[in-house]
C-alpha cells in the first residue's frame, strides 16, 4: 500500500493520478482532511481515510498497512510546518512504513533567505532518522502567473530584483514522484534536483510573456521596501509580504538557480516548457 497525503491537493491529486497508471488502485491510499472530497477516488478503488497533520492520532489509521508514505509538504511555515511534517513522518514509521518520502525543494538549506527553505531542511533532518527519500523539487512554476500580475494589461512586469529560478511544472513533479514511488528501490536520501533544465529570471519571463501576447512587456525593478508597502496597501498582511520578499532576496543570491537533467531522464521526455505555462 502506497499512501499519499494531501491526495486532493494540487500536487497530491496529480501524484495519485500518475500512480494509478502504474499500480493497481487497491495498492493506493490517500490521507485527506476531508474524505468527502475524495469520493471519486474511493469509487475507483483507492483507499480513502481521514488524516490531518494537526491531529496526529488520525494519521495512525490513515497510514495503517502502508509500505510507503509520501508526505506532501504543507503551506505553513516556521515551527508549525516542521512540527506537522515531523508528526506525519513519525506516524508513517509507527504504522510500519518501510520508506517515507517528502516533497522537499532543490534549495532546502538552513541559511536560506526564503523562509520555507529552512523548514524543508529541518524536515529532512527529521526524515534522516530512517529510510527516506527527499524529493528535491524545483520551484513550482504555478508561482509565475502570480508574479506576472497585471503585466498583460500594463505592459510592465513589476517586481523586486530577482535571479534565475528553476521553474518546474506541478505535472512533471507529480509524474516523477509516481515513478519513484513505483520503484521502491530508487533513491535513498535526497534526490538530485528535480528541475527544468533551464532557470529563468523575470526578465526572461517578460520576454516569454511578450511572445505569448504579441506585445512588448517591460521588466521593471521595484525597490524592496516600496514593493512590500504596495502589497500591504492592497491588503496583504505585512508578515506575508516580508516572507514573499524573501523569495526575491534568495533568488538574487542564486539559491534557486541550480538545475539538473535528472527530471527529464527519469520522465524519459522533455519537461513542460515555462512558455506553455504562462500562455
Amino acid at each position: 500500500m502506497i499512501v499519499i497525503t494531501g491526495g486532493t491537493g494540487k500536487l497530491g491529486s496529480q501524484v495519485v493520478e500518475e500512480l494509478l497508471r502504474r499500480v493497481p488502485a487497491d495498492q493506493v491510499g490517500v490521507s485527506v482532511r476531508e474524505p468527502g472530497r475524495a469520493a471519486g477516488l474511493a469509487e475507483r478503488g483507492v483507499r480513502v481515510r481521514r488524516g490531518d497533520f494537526a491531529d496526529p492520532e488520525s494519521l495512525a489509521h490513515a497510514f495503517e498497512g502502508a509500505s510507503q508514505v509520501l508526505v506532501v509538504s504543507t503551506d505553513e511555515t516556521g515551527e508549525t510546518a516542521v512540527r506537522r511534517h515531523a508528526a506525519a513522518i513519525d506516524a508513517a514509521r509507527d504504522a510500519g512504513a518501510k520508506r517515507v518520502l517528502y516533497t522537499s525543494h532543490q534549495a532546502a538549506a538552513e541559511d536560506s533567505l526564503f523562509a520555507p527553505m529552512p523548514d524543508h531542511a529541518a524536515t529532512e533532518r527529521h526524515l534522516a532518522a530512517g529510510v527516506y527519500t527527499a524529493l528535491r523539487n524545483g520551484f513550482y512554476a504555478s508561482t509565475v502567473p502570480l508574479l506576472i500580475g497585471r503585466a498583460r494589461e500594463t505592459g510592465e512586469l513589476v517586481a523586486p530584483a530577482d535571479g534565475p529560478v528553476s521553474w518546474t511544472a506541478h505535472a512533471d513533479l507529480a509524474e516523477v514522484a509516481a515513478v519513484i514511488l513505483a520503484d521502491e528501490g530508487r533513491f535513498d536520501g535526497p534526490t538530485p534536483p528535480l528541475t527544468a533544465p533551464v532557470a529563468h529570471d523575470l526578465a526572461d519571463v517578460a520576454d516569454l510573456l511578450g511572445e505569448v501576447t504579441g506585445r512588448t512587456i517591460r521588466r521593471v525593478v521595484a525597490e524592496d521596501e516600496e514593493w512590500v508597502a504596495g502589497l500591504v496597501a492592497h491588503g496583504v498582511p505585512a508578515d506575508r509580504a516580508t516572507l514573499l520578499l524573501g523569495m526575491f532576496r534568495a533568488a538574487r543570491r542564486g539559491e534557486f538557480a541550480v538545475t539538473s537533467p535528472d527530471l527529464e531522464d527519469l520522465l524519459g521526455r522533455p519537461v513542460t516548457p515555462l512558455r506553455t505555462l504562462i500562455g
